[in-house]
């Protein structure tokens, strides 16, 4: 007996932590086996940022049943993992914060689950939070399954109310709290087992690549009819249509976090299949002799796109360890075969390539992923991808929904209303703070989560969601003030930010290495300016009463990768290298700068 299921949420609602408390109370580790919170969160970044960003496959037994439990991503960027995944899966649970509710990751993710005629669970998560709701909490999660048209044995779903961190789950909220044997229980009875013919002849649709330094290229899938056995002759059907004969040479299935082998696997079984070279992501797996291909699992197109190039500054190839555009080509070619939802193209140049995904997250997750590996590279501001429809411009437009104290509703709408947002809803939380919901462009986006946070002094929270493309909306406005540019190449001083920092707001501090046209602050006023950060005091034989003082600068801001993407304008780039993110102009000359700036100026002015 076996049960496929996945668990869908929102960023932060608990999902992976129910994952921890689902597998210790499996008993799959060893009494005495140290395990660490967020098992599943096996990235760094995932760690980091506390998200899920890939699809992770794990199994349990209960009561001689496997459950194999799929974690997916809980945000939209990563879309490709979910729609993929979900086709593994033959139910869904859904954890909804029992405080927040269910936000627009939760609608994003429920609607793809729903589509698929997936049976959901849903499980009321954090019942312990002091500003908990879970009755209020349990009709908006009714009020979105009507929103999405779910059928109406999808609307008889099951509810639990649980806490992950207390390792609970209960039928009621009147029920003692012992474990999460009702959780399993309730999955046993109403996901469905696999369909499925095990007698037919063996097919599998590849959901997701890994890899192995040992073994190379690893396929993971649902078995969708029929048998396989190690070391059997297979056949590889391309989605173009192509055949490649290939053998299985190891042949496994997920038990808790290990990859166990096994010598076979039958239908509705989640499986790796390694030693097949020639496999890709949609490819199906099937019988030698009965060559059938399953369809294609289509997914959301990019969004968002940015320019992937060489770096050119005077600050070139000392820190990172892959420098050229042949290291930078073959890492982006790499990740385009596991990565569906991102698309990866030729610029203009060899030096240049185009990288569009599915949203600015999507895109920071691998440059910060590269950057770790010991890439060194520059990218562009992102852009967002226009169509025309019916010969009329479209642009993407996403749900935006804020949650701020009531104090700052002010300035946030004041702010949205100039990127032409249109608001939606408007609900005060029992928490005091007040929920608003917009429809605006994704380009209006860019820049905005910074601005949130100064305007609301951090308390600000923010969540999207992609709602497909509208009419082109006209000009937005872009970042109101100009930088401080480096005027050339040395070491940051005390002495030469001091009078740097009375022209705006710095991002370094004391002894940081600049080249020329290297950006060090933003400008208090609307044009660029060239600061001598590099200058030192003079030393004279007069010793002034001042002379012995300190000098005192503020705090720099600290632009981080995703402040810097969101923060430069098209005519900048970031430098990013293993161990620092610069910003620069394109062209670090100051002359050449000048010079096209006239030159634009001369085109703009009528004869």
């Amino acid at each position: 007996m076996k049960r496929n299921i996945a668990i869908i949420a929102h960023v932060d609602h608990g999902k992976t932590t129910l994952v921890d408390a689902m597998l210790k109370q499996s008993h799959i580790f060893h009494v005495k086996e140290h395990v660490q919170e967020r098992v599943m969160d096996s990235m760094d970044l995932e760690r980091e940022r506390g998200i899920t960003i890939m699809a992770k496959n794990t199994g349990v037994f209960y009561r001689e049943t496997k459950i194999n439990i799929v974690d997916t991503p809980g945000h939209a960027d990563f879309g490709g993992e979910v729609e993929r995944t979900l086709s593994t899966v033959d139910g869904v649970l859904l954890l909804v914060d029992a405080a927040e509710g269910p936000l627009a990751q939760t609608k994003y993710v429920l609607k793809k689950a729903l589509a698929q005629h997936l049976q959901p669970i849903v499980v009321i998560n954090k019942i312990d939070r002091q500003d908990a709701q879970p009755l209020e909490v349990l009709d908006k999660c009714l009020d979105l399954f009507i929103e999405l048209g779910a059928t109406e044995d999808q609307l008889d779903f099951p509810v639990l109310f649980a806490s992950s961190r207390a390792g609970i789950a209960k039928y009621n909220l009147g029920d003692p709290g012992v474990d999460l044997a009702p959780l399993f229980e309730t999955i046993l009875a109403r996901v469905p087992a696999p369909s499925g013919d095990p007698e037919g002849p063996f097919q599998m649709s590849v959901t997701t690549l890994d890899w192995d330094d040992y073994l190379g290229r690893i396929a993971i899938g649902r078995i969708a009819r029929g048998k396989v056995l190690a070391a059997q002759t297979v056949a590889v059907v391309k989605v173009d249509g192509t055949i490649v004969p290939g053998k299985i040479a190891k042949l496994y299935q997920y038990m808790g976090l290990k990859r166990t082998e096994h010598p076979e696997a039958t239908a509705g079984d989640i499986v790796a299949i390694a030693g097949l070279s020639e496999v890709g992501l949609g490819d199906t797996v099937t019988a030698l002799d009965c060559p059938e291909a399953l369809p294609f699992m289509a997914v959301d197109e990019p969004t968002v796109t940015m320019d992937f190039m060489i770096n050119d500054s005077p600050f070139a190839g000392r820190e990172g360890q892959f420098v050229t555009s042949r290291h930078l080509r073959e890492r982006l070619q790499k990740e385009g075969l596991t990565n569906v939802s991102m698309r990866i193209e030729d610029g203009p140049s060899p030096d240049v390539f185009h990288v569009s995904g599915r949203g600015e997250l999507h895109l920071a997750i691998l440059i910060e992923t590269m950057r770790r590996q010991g890439y060194e590279f520059a990218v562009s501001r992102p852009k967002v991808i226009f169509r025309r429809i019916d010969g009329e411009l479209m642009e993407p437009v996403e749900l935006l929904t804020v949650d701020v104290p009531e104090q700052y509703t002010g300035v946030v709408m004041e702010k949205l209303g100039a990127r032409k947002a249109r608001l939606i809803n408007m609900e005060h939380q029992v928490t005091g703070s007040v929920r608003l919901e917009f429809e605006i462009t994704s380009r209006a986006l860019l820049g905005f989560r910074n601005d949130l946070l100064t305007d609301t002094r951090g308390y600000g929270i923010m969540n999207t969601l992609f709602d497909g493309y509208g009419p082109y909306r006209g000009d937005i406005p872009g970042r109101p003030s100009g930088v401080l540019l480096a005027y050339e190449l040395g070491e940051a001083t005390a002495y030469g930010l001091q009078n740097a920092e009375e022209r705006g707001e710095l991002f370094i501090g004391p002894g940081t290495k600049v080249y020329e046209g290297m950006i060090i602050g933003e400008s208090s006023r609307a044009s660029d300016l060239d600061v001598n950060v590099c200058k030192r005091k003079q030393l004279t034989n007069i010793r002034s009463s001042a002379a012995d003082d300190a000098i005192r600068l503020t705090t720099p801001r600290d632009m981080g990768l995703d402040r810097a993407l969101e923060y430069i304008a098209d005519d900048e780039l970031v430098e990013v290298t293993p161990k620092s993110i610069r910003l620069r102009k394109r062209q670090l000359d100051r002359q050449e700068r000048l010079r096209q700036i006239k030159k634009q100026q001369d085109l703009a002015t009528p004869n």
